[in-house]
C-alpha cells in the first residue's frame, strides 16, 4: 500500500512524521508528501525520507492507495472529492467539511467511487477515553447521567472561533461515548477578550437521561492549561486529564445517609480517586492513521466514518442556530445527515 499525506501545517507535519515511520515499520510500503508551497514540500519530505508532489490532482498518478488529507478546512471538499473521483481512499482532518451539505456530498462521492472515508476526530482514540468507554458500555459506572468537559486556556483566539476549533470534539466525544445522537443543543458564545470571533463556549447536549455540559474558552488565566472530561453514574464517577493520554481517575459516589426528602447536612468531598487506571496505548494520531490504514487494507469502515463527521458538522451548524436564536434546537428526527449506502466490505 502507498499513502499519501496531503497538507503540512501542524497537523499534516505529524500526518507525514507517522508516514515515515509506518514505511520504516513496514505498516505502508511507500509513502509522499502533497503540499502546495514547493520549498516546505521539499523540506518536510526530505525530514521523513520522503518524495514530494506539489499538486493534489497529480496523487493519483504516483500509485497512491489512501491519502491523509489536513489541508485548511476551506478546502477539504474540493480536495478531498478529486481524490476520491480517482479512486483513492481518503481520511480527512477534522472538521470533515464547513457545511453539512458539502460533508453530505463528500460522503456521496465516497460512495459513488466505492471509497473507504474516515475523519480525523482524534481523541477517539485517546487510551484514557477508550478506557472510559468501555466502562460505560461494561456499565462499570453505573447509570450515566451527566457528562462535563472544560478545555481552558489563555491564549489568542483562532479565527474559526472555539466553537469549530474546540467544541467540535465534545459533539463527537459525547456521541462516541453514548453511541447515539443528542436530542436537542443548546449554545452561547461570548467574546470575552477576542475582537474578532467568540472565544469562550458554553454548549449543552441533552441526550434525554443524560446532560452533557461543554465549557470551552481561550480566555481563562488560570491553572494554565486544562483539557479535561468527567462521566458521572450512579455507582462511580471517572474522570480524565486529556493531557495524559493513560490515565483514567475513577471515585466513588457517596452513599446517601438522608431519608428521601430531607436537606443534605454536609457535603462529602473526594480529595483523592479510589482507583487509578493506567492504560496502554500509542500516541493517538499513529494510532489513528493505523486504523485508517488497516481499514483501507482490510475493506471496512474506519472508527470514525464520513457519517459521524458529517453529525459532528451538523451538530455545530445546530449550535450556531441555537446561539443566533438564545433557544434550544431540536434536533430529533432531523434528516440532514445521510447515511453511507457501501463500503467494499458491503459489497
Amino acid at each position: 500500500m502507498k499513502l499519501a499525506v496531503v497538507g503540512t501545517g501542524y497537523w499534516g507535519s505529524n500526518h507525514a512524521r507517522i508516514a515515515g515511520e509506518f514505511v520504516d515499520e513496514g505498516v505502508v510500503d511507500d509513502a509522499i508528501v502533497c503540499e502546495a508551497d514547493p520549498d516546505r514540500a521539499a523540506s518536510v519530505a526530505s525530514e521523513h525520507g520522503l518524495d514530494y508532489v506539489t499538486n493534489h490532482r497529480t496523487v493519483a498518478d504516483h500509485d497512491v492507495d489512501a491519502a491523509i488529507v489536513a489541508t485548511p478546512s476551506p478546502t477539504h471538499e474540493p480536495v478531498v472529492t478529486d481524490l476520491l473521483a480517482d479512486g483513492v481512499h481518503a481520511m480527512v482532518e477534522k472538521p470533515l467539511a464547513l457545511s453539512v451539505d458539502a460533508a453530505n456530498r463528500i460522503v456521496r462521492v465516497a460512495d459513488d467511487h466505492d471509497c473507504i472515508l474516515g475523519v480525523g476526530h482524534v481523541f477517539r482514540h485517546h487510551p484514557a477515553l477508550d478506557a472510559v468507554r468501555e466502562l460505560v458500555r461494561r456499565g462499570e459506572l453505573g447509570t450515566v447521567s451527566h457528562l462535563r468537559t472544560a478545555r481552558h486556556a489563555c491564549q489568542p483566539a483562532r479565527p474559526v472561533g472555539a466553537l469549530h476549533s474546540l467544541a467540535v470534539h465534545e459533539v463527537d466525544i459525547y456521541r462516541y461515548l453514548l453511541e447515539r445522537n443528542p436530542d436537542t443543543v443548546y449554545c452561547r458564545l461570548d467574546q470575552a477578550v477576542a475582537a474578532e470571533t467568540h472565544d469562550t463556549v458554553t454548549l449543552v447536549l441533552d441526550f434525554g437521561d443524560v446532560t452533557g455540559v461543554v465549557s470551552e474558552s481561550w480566555s481563562i488565566p488560570v491553572d494554565g492549561k486544562r483539557r479535561e472530561l468527567v462521566v458521572v453514574g450512579s455507582e462511580a464517577v471517572a474522570a480524565v486529564d486529556y493531557l495524559d493520554d493513560t490515565v483514567v481517575e475513577l471515585y466513588d459516589v457517596p452513599p446517601s445517609s438522608q431519608p428521601a426528602g430531607t436537606r443534605q447536612s454536609h457535603i462529602v468531598e473526594s480529595e483523592a480517586p479510589a482507583e487509578v487506571i493506567d492504560v496502554d496505548g500509542d500516541e493517538p494520531l499513529k494510532t489513528e492513521d493505523r486504523d485508517f490504514v488497516e481499514a483501507v487494507r482490510d475493506g471496512r469502515e474506519p472508527v470514525t466514518t464520513g457519517v459521524d463527521g458529517t453529525w459532528a458538522v451538523k451538530l455545530l451548524a445546530d449550535a450556531e442556530r441555537s446561539a443566533e436564536r438564545n433557544a434550544v434546537v431540536d434536533v430529533r428526527g432531523d434528516a440532514m445527515v445521510e447515511p453511507r449506502r457501501s463500503v467494499r466490505s458491503q459489497n
